[in-house]
């Protein structure tokens, strides 16, 4: 399925063509390759004084952790289709600095480290679908994360397939064309 977005101006193609898509081939797993590189540029994103907030826990399909995370992390409807994806990526903040202060900037560095595993993942010819659908609670049990680590997102990722095998409301969303609102709207000094 092509979901190219349509720009006002140019964009890098792995920019235009990246979308969330909710139907995963079941079959595909990821490779070693395929995931540390993934994995290493999310490392190499900006943080605030080069903290590195951001923690992955990374579970596989068939993996015991991937079916706890799958059934009892995720809430909703993500419980139908997420399990089809080849990984799930739990990614959590360090709520504290080494000094003990509150970490004010690690909600927007992990933002930016996942945004490079979304955008590499694409470039490698998989999806990735971010999944704001979970309980804290219980991925910090299944992960036993430590206290000073919170859950913020779960990312699925793995090879797209047919959005036939989605149903209902899963469905309609899967052929649903991208949309954004328009610059106008977001850009509130220095319109272009």
């Amino acid at each position: 399925m092509n979901k190219t977005a349509i720009t006002a101006a140019p964009i890098m193609p792995v920019l235009a063509d990246r979308w969330s898509p909710r139907s995963f081939d079941a079959n595909y797993k990821l490779s070693q390759h395929e995931l540390l590189s993934i994995l290493e540029a999310a490392r190499w994103a900006p943080s605030a004084n080069n903290g590195q907030p951001w923690r992955f826990a990374v579970v596989n399909r068939g993996e015991e952790l991937f079916d706890k995370v799958a059934t009892e992390g995720l809430s909703g409807f993500n419980q139908a289709w997420a399990p089809k994806s080849s990984t799930l990526v739990i990614v959590s903040i360090q709520t504290k600095t080494a000094d003990g202060k509150e970490n004010k900037s690690a909600h927007y560095d992990a933002g930016l480290s996942v945004s490079n595993l979304v955008i590499q993942a694409h470039e490698l010819g998989l999806h990735a679908h971010q999944i704001g659908g979970f309980v804290p609670d219980a991925l910090r049990s299944i992960l036993e994360l430590d206290e000073d680590l919170s859950p913020i997102v779960v990312v699925a990722i793995g090879k797209v397939a047919p959005a036939e095998q989605l149903e209902g409301p899963a469905y309609e969303r899967e052929i649903q064309p991208r949309t954004r609102l328009e610059l106008d709207e977001i850009v509130l000094h220095g319109k272009p």
